[in-house]
Parts: structure tokens; C-alpha cells; sequence
């Protein structure tokens, strides 16, 4: 029987502590909060999205950084298994649009629990409010952990799974991966991921609150390079923009952000196009000719969108309708179709779900998660070097 230290009590260092008992070791879990899992808690809006319920090909290509090296764990222990974990240990899973499962019960605290069950069944010792501060390694080997006190707790095998930098509330600090760095791991620079983004234009305030569906969006450099694009729905706020579309896109272009601006262009209409959405804004006007542009958009779009497109597209407001010319008209379809916005930066860590970079994975093996420059030391979850959307 060996002695196993995790460091960390989210769902990683759980998971990775009941699987090292279950091998029959002796395993003791640290966690510096007073409680297990505590992102865990606000984790899909508290309900807690448990895993996706698809084909392993989707979740390779759902992953942004370094999906080769997850062959290994996505095909060791598939969704399909953790699925069942939960479900024979009492916790009911149900599965929703895009194949996202959640508990039945829609409480994440129900998630803790069953975990809490498993880890207590298979005889791990849990120490909560017990903050490790360093690796001990000699020889290169590592021997054990310190905890902030300067006590020593020695150990065959320490396993680190105290998660990245996001919700730094809930204790993600990144101080673990500063003690993977400490013993002389190359760290990939860390940012926020899967997080909303600053707009420079002043009328993005008028919209806060607006919630785009069925719409497309498209990213491009200063060249017009395409960097991002795809279909959902988004939100604006009073400093940019966020929902799913643009915490998706995040992950793509937050690196981009660090080096200069990107342009964000809103297709409002994406199922009609240029020619089609005249046609029908033709239709729109055919029995309201000497209406004035002011009020002759209103079956277009959501009313508080209406005044930022009049202003937008430069037509007159009092302009009677049928003296709009073609051209203003064109003006006004491609403002529809590829509504303008500045992104200048990503949210802050406070904000973001995940993080971005951590642990180079090129010094860690993929099958056991073992560290290559130093023996008995290994890593689980967001510490590493791994994202996915």
C-alpha cells in the first residue's frame, strides 16, 4: 500500500484521490477551503454540467489547446463513465440540448455529495482548511508536500490538482502551478478563457442587456484575416460583450487581444442574404412610403437595437421612405448584416470560467499524468496546459 497526497479538493483532485484508493493505496486529500468543491457549487448556474453526453471524436474536437495529448484519458475513462459513476452512486444524471448532462435534481451540491460518498466508501482522509504551500523533491523525486506552516507530510506519490486562476474566490490562486514551476516546470503564460470581451464603441452601453439569438458572428484582424466565426446567441453588457457565442470565441482570440485590437461584425439576419433581406425590407416599406426611416425599421429588429442602427446607418431620421435611395438602402442591409464593434481586450480572471495555458503538457506523460523531470509527482485538471469550449 502506498501513501498518496492530493493537493486540491475540486473535481480533479476528488476524482484523481478515489482513483488512486481504489488501486489500494492509502490516499490523504488537502483542500485549503473549508469545503469540497467549492466551484463545483456555480458551476452551470449552480445546476453543475456534469460531462457531454456525444461521441469521444466531438469532445477532441471541442478542445482549443493540445487535444492530442487527452487521447489517453478521453478513451481511459470516456463520458460514458463518468455518467455511470454518478448514477451508481445515487446521483441521478439527466441529459439536455447539445448533449450537456446535468443531475436531476438541477443542484450541484448534489454532485459534491455523491463525490464525497466515493471518497469517503474508498477510505480517503480528508483535510479541509489545510493549505500546501510546496512540493518536496530530492534527487529528483518527490517526497512529500509542506503546508503553510512548515510542516512536512511525506509520501510515495503526490498528485496536484489545484486548478487554474478563474473565480480566484473559490480558491484558484494558481499557487499550484507556481509550485509545479518552483521544482522546475515550464509554465505556458496564463489568461482568462471562455470569458466575455471589452468593446470600444459607446453605444454598446445603450444595449446592455440585450440578448441576440439565432444570430452569426465573425472575428477578423486589422487585415481581415478571419479568426472566429460561428452561429448562437450573445449578450451585450455595459462594457462589451459575453453570452455563449463570445465566451466560445474567447478561447480562440483572447491571445490575439494581448497583441492589438479585433473586429467583431454581427450578422442580425444570418438566414436571409444581402439581396433577400432588400427584398424583404422593400416589402417592409411597400405600404409605409411616407412613413419617416425613424419608424419604418421597428418589424426588423428587438427595440432597443433600433435607435444604435438609425444612428448607424447614417440615413436621415425624418427622411420620408420613399425618398431613401438605393444606396442608402444597401448601406443599411450591410449594417444588418455585419453589424460593426472594436474588441480591445478579455475580461479579467474574476469573470472568466477557465484558464487558459498552465503546465506544458510536452513535460508530463498523457497515459499517467506523470511529471518527466521529476519522479512520483503528478498533475489532474485545469493546472495543466489544457482547454476545450
Amino acid at each position: 500500500m502506498k501513501e498518496v497526497i492530493v493537493v486540491g479538493g475540486g473535481p480533479a483532485g476528488m476524482s484523481a484521490a478515489y482513483a488512486a484508493a481504489k488501486q489500494g493505496n492509502h490516499v490523504r486529500l488537502y483542500e485549503k477551503n473549508e469545503k469540497l468543491g467549492k466551484k463545483l457549487y456555480i458551476t452551470g448556474k449552480g445546476r453543475c454540467n456534469v460531462t457531454n453526453h456525444c461521441d469521444i471524436e466531438e469532445l477532441f474536437q471541442a478542445m482549443v489547446s493540445n487535444e492530442k495529448f487527452m487521447y489517453s484519458s478521453f478513451y481511459g475513462y470516456t463520458n460514458q463513465d463518468v455518467i455511470d459513476f454518478f448514477e451508481e452512486w445515487g446521483c441521478p444524471l439527466k441529459t439536455e440540448r447539445g448533449n450537456r448532462v446535468f443531475p436531476v435534481s438541477d443542484h450541484s451540491s448534489d454532485i459534491i455529495k455523491t463525490m464525497e460518498r466515493a471518497l469517503n466508501a474508498a477510505g480517503v482522509k480528508i483535510y479541509l482548511k489545510e493549505e500546501i504551500r510546496q512540493c518536496l523533491v530530492m534527487d529528483e523525486i518527490c517526497i512529500g508536500v509542506e503546508n503553510i506552516h512548515g510542516k512536512k507530510i511525506f509520501a510515495d506519490k503526490v498528485i496536484l490538482a489545484t486548478g487554474g486562476c478563474s473565480y480566484p474566490t473559490t480558491g484558484s490562486d494558481g499557487k499550484g502551478i507556481h509550485m509545479a514551476e518552483q521544482v522546475g516546470h515550464k509554465v505556458v503564460p496564463l489568461r482568462p478563457a471562455l470569458v466575455p470581451l471589452n468593446g470600444k464603441e459607446e453605444w454598446i452601453k445603450d444595449l446592455q442587456g440585450l440578448s441576440l439569438k439565432n444570430i452569426s458572428i465573425t472575428i477578423y484582424d486589422e487585415k481581415r484575416k478571419k479568426r472566429y466565426h460561428d452561429f448562437g446567441e450573445m449578450l451585450f453588457t455595459h462594457f462589451g460583450v459575453s453570452g455563449p457565442l463570445i465566451l466560445t470565441a474567447s478561447s480562440y482570440v483572447a491571445k490575439e487581444l494581448e497583441q492589438h485590437p479585433l473586429f467583431l461584425e454581427i450578422d442580425l439576419k444570418p438566414a436571409l442574404t444581402e439581396q433577400q433581406l432588400d427584398a424583404r425590407i422593400l416589402r417592409e416599406w411597400e405600404t409605409q412610403k411616407n412613413k419617416q426611416f425613424k419608424n419604418s425599421i421597428s418589424a426588423l429588429l428587438p427595440a432597443k437595437l433600433i435607435p444604435v442602427i438609425l444612428n448607424l446607418s447614417g440615413i436621415p431620421l425624418e427622411k420620408k421612405i420613399n425618398e431613401i435611395s438605393k444606396e442608402e438602402r444597401s448601406r443599411l442591409v450591410r449594417l444588418l448584416k455585419a453589424l460593426p464593434l472594436t474588441l480591445t481586450s478579455a475580461r479579467g480572471f474574476e469573470e472568466a470560467i477557465i484558464t487558459q495555458g498552465g503546465i506544458s503538457v510536452k513535460e508530463v506523460d498523457p497515459s499517467t499524468m506523470g511529471s518527466k523531470k521529476i519522479s512520483h509527482l503528478y498533475f489532474a485538471g485545469e493546472m495543466l496546459d489544457l482547454d476545450a469550449v
